[in-house]
């Protein structure tokens, strides 16, 4: 694979967003994605400006792992309900564009209960998908990078507001992913460390009073 072309495709690029440092926007494009609705999204203005997102890859007819991380993310989704599709998203983006078009992937998201506020499923041309693919989740590894098999074990997490990223195990417990979008978050007012560290108490006091240990982290 050309790696240079891969990088400079008039496809995926579009005219930089002035308020976005070329190295930030760079990471992602400005490919032009559907949406499991089958409306047209640009990649980076639509998706990731201004917000806060989890992006994963999968395929609809994913029989292995698929399914499991796609069960862990409806759980994120409800630990962070109030903030989902406000300044919290999920993109799901299909491995396989060229058999999962807008309809297949919707039929996924209804059977795994994951048609919900802010979860949008992503499908596109598939030179797009795959420079998305290579983008935020390479390896720089050309057995690993090219085999699409590798793309269940991270969650990309993206705050474009703070312009960091990090990624999550999918398969870990949910603390875990947790902890790690609140990595990404702004930093918060004293007022709001004090209403925090008041919630995280009142959480292990109802550990305490149940379990007779901590066990909230």
């Amino acid at each position: 694979m050309n790696r240079r072309a891969f990088f400079t495709s008039s496809a995926s690029m579009a005219p930089r967003e002035p308020d976005a440092p070329g190295w930030w926007f760079e990471r992602f494009g400005n490919a032009t994605l559907r949406t499991h609705e089958d409306k047209p999204v640009r990649f980076y203005d639509d998706l990731i400006k201004s917000k806060a997102s989890m992006i994963n890859m999968m395929y609809a007819t994913c029989e292995g792992q698929c399914p499991v991380v796609t069960s862990n993310l409806v759980k994120v989704h409800q630990a962070l309900r109030d903030r989902m599709g406000k300044n919290l998203f999920i993109y799901s983006i299909t491995v396989k564009p060229e058999d999962d078009d807008p309809a297949a992937l919707k039929e996924y998201a209804e059977m795994h209960r994951a048609l919900l506020p802010g979860w949008i499923f992503l499908t596109g041309d598939p030179y797009d998908i795959e420079t998305i693919r290579y983008r935020l989740f390479r390896h720089d590894h050309i057995l690993f990078d090219t085999d699409i098999a590798t793309h269940v074990g991270k969650v990309r997490l993206v705050n474009d507001n703070t312009r960091k990223w990090t990624h999550a195990n999918p398969f870990l417990p949910l603390p875990s992913t947790l902890k790690r979008i609140s990595w990404l978050d702004p930093p918060r007012s004293a007022a709001e460390q004090v209403e925090a560290n008041k919630k995280l108490q009142e959480r292990i006091d109802e550990d305490i009073k149940k379990y007779g240990y901590r066990k909230t982290v």
